[in-house]
Parts: structure tokens; sequence; C-alpha cells
């Protein structure tokens, strides 16, 4: 199944340390905007560690035209750096919040409280109204840290209780996952849109590092399938292109609402995939 009109495009980026990276970033932001995508995110990371850098990207993205969303968790910030940056956000017409629970930066220790995603959420919701779109995160394959698949399930239909609007996934590469999840979030009475996360495959060995510590799982298969290639880098990244490709058509088949992409700063895999999906650049 193409991706229509009616289904939201959305493609994310980090926030880049160099002005190397920068350059890059702007380039590769330039270049999916042909796409025409409904917005950008831009992450945040662990404890705020990017909070600068998040915004500076987002402000910057905002000035030359573009829908961006920033993503956003208290980690170690106080309530009041918090209302700061969401000031500077709302003062810049941005539309859209990513609201996330996040992690801790290094060093806090045991005895510090992980806000979560929920109290965010209220948070925002208290001090700013409907001002913004407020996106939160939800994990078909279960958040590594949950006690029970029943429990996260819980802990998303809370984020959407006190305002969240809508969900982004976390990545996965089996279709059933999201099925399976969809059912289960329209038995607990979950009715607002879910957009899957789609993770094209670049780097084999970095995904794999990175899906450990996440909980995604990379079905052995696909695995072994792409370690098949060897040094043919040509083939293998065809075949991950295709392989993405269909499993995009599929989660639309199964009337997802659109695609939230993960670029990782990467314009190319995310380009070939969207133009299977009949998404041609502009």
């Amino acid at each position: 199944m193409p991706l229509q009109k009616k289904h939201r495009l959305s493609f994310e980026f980090f926030p880049p340390k160099t002005e190397k990276g920068a350059s890059k970033l702007r380039a590769t932001r330039n270049q999916l905007a042909r796409l025409s995508p409904d917005f950008f995110s831009v992450t945040y990371g662990a404890g705020g560690s990017t909070r600068d850098n998040t915004r500076d990207v987002v402000l910057e993205g905002i000035r030359d035209g573009y829908a961006i969303a920033p993503h956003l968790s208290f980690g170690g910030d106080t309530q009041d750096s918090i209302r700061s940056l969401l000031d500077q956000y709302a003062a810049a017409k941005v539309e859209r919040i990513v609201a996330l629970r996040g992690d801790l930066p290094s060093g806090y220790g045991d005895g510090s409280r992980l806000v979560h995603a929920s109290e965010l959420v209220e948070f925002i919701r208290a001090h700013y109204g409907s001002a913004f779109h407020l996106e939160v995160a939800a994990y078909p394959e279960i958040h590594p840290e949950a006690e029970s698949y029943d429990s996260d399930i819980g802990f998303l239909k809370q984020k959407f209780e006190v305002g969240a609007d809508s969900a982004i996934t976390q990545y996965f590469y089996n279709a059933d996952a999201y099925a399976r999840f969809m059912e289960s979030c329209a038995r607990a009475g979950i009715n607002k849109p879910v957009y899957p996360g789609v993770m094209p495959i670049t780097n084999f060995e970095n995904l794999k590092r990175f899906s450990a510590n996440c909980g995604a799982e990379i079905p052995r298969w696909l695995g072994y399938r792409i370690e098949s290639y060897g040094d043919d880098l040509h083939a293998r990244d065809q075949f991950c292109i295709e392989f993405i490709s269909e499993l995009c058509e599929k989660l639309l088949a199964m009337d997802a609402p659109g695609l939230h992409f993960y670029t990782m700063n990467q314009a190319a895999s995310v380009e070939a995939i969207c133009q299977r999906l009949g998404v041609n650049a502009s």
C-alpha cells in the first residue's frame, strides 16, 4: 500500500555536536524536505545533555520555514528550566512537542527519581493549555523496563488520559508486533493515533548494539540475511531498502495513520524507501 495524502509523514534527527555535523544535517534536512513531510523532530539527550543543541536546531529550522518538533524530558532539569525552554518554543511558534520520560544523565545515582512522560504531559498542559500538540512514546515490543505487557499499555493509556494527542512507537521489524499492539490498545480503550516508528537499516553492527539496549528485536532470519551479503554493500543496502519498504507497506495496509522515520541524520535510504512508497521529491 502506498503512502497517501491522508497519512502523516515525519522524520527524526539528532542534534549534531560539531559544525561539520550541523552542515551535514542542514543538507539532510533540505533533501528530505523535498518529500513534503508534515514535520521534523529533534531528539533530546539523556538528562537534557543536548538541550542547547536541540533548541538551536529547532529554532534554526523554524526560522528556515520548517515545522520542527523538539523532543523534551525533565531528566535532571528543574521545572523552571523546562518552563524557560517551553517559553522559547512558544515564542518561536513551535506547534508540536515530543514529550518523553527520558533518561537521567550519568552520575545522578540511584536516589534520583525518574519523571515519567505522563507527568511532563500534565505539566505542559497545566502551563500552556492546548498551545502544543503533544506526542508521546509507545512500545509495540514493550519497554525494556516494563513490569508486564499490560502495565506498559496502561502507561500509554495514562499519557493519553492526561493530555497527549498521539504517540510514536519505538522501531520494530515485525509488522505483527504493531498489529497485536494496536489490538491491545483498542481493548484498553485507547483511540488516539499511534504512528509506527521506522528505522532504516544502514549500519547493521551499530543497530544490533542499539537494539540490544532499547529492547527492539531484530528477527534472527533478518540478521543472518543481512550478514550473508558480506562485503557486497550495494546488494546489502538494496535488500535493506526493499525489506523496510515492504514493512512500511504492511503497516499502511493495517491502517497505520502514517510513518515516522528515524533517519540517523542520513537521507539516502529514507528517500529511497519513501520513493518506493510513492512519495516523490518535489
